[in-house]
């Protein structure tokens, strides 16, 4: 595979970016629905499970963005010491494509699947 040009590196670096602002603009406007139901509130018991499962829901979501967030923000670091698009696993170029659909990957497809093999 071949490396990354000037261009698709760009590409990759602004869209990246604009993942983090979209992200972080969810976990903030998310905050409020992940917090303590309150048990002293008059509402039905089913109302109340209800909240408490939304409630789990949000927290879930939450937390798989904010790692999504900081794989994003480590794409960036990578960029910035000139290391993006290569594997961590075996060094070679991750391909452009694979980058464009999950610009966070730090694997390219063949040790992503493998170590899930592993698993």
């Amino acid at each position: 595979m071949a490396e990354l040009t000037v261009g698709q590196l760009g590409e990759l670096c602004e869209m990246i970016r604009q993942q983090c602002r979209e992200l972080e603009d969810f976990l903030e406007s998310s905050a409020e629905s992940s917090k303590p139901v309150a048990l002293d509130e008059p509402i039905g018991r089913l109302s109340r499970m209800d909240a408490m499962q939304q409630q789990q829901m949000a927290i879930a979501s939450r937390q798989s963005q904010t790692q999504r967030l900081q794989l994003l923000r480590n794409a960036l670091q990578s960029i910035e010491r000139e290391n993006y698009g290569d594997c961590r696993i075996c060094e070679e170029p991750i391909g452009y494509q694979r980058l464009k659909v999950r610009p966070e990957t730090p694997f390219c497809l063949s040790c992503q699947s493998r170590s899930e093999g592993e698993r």
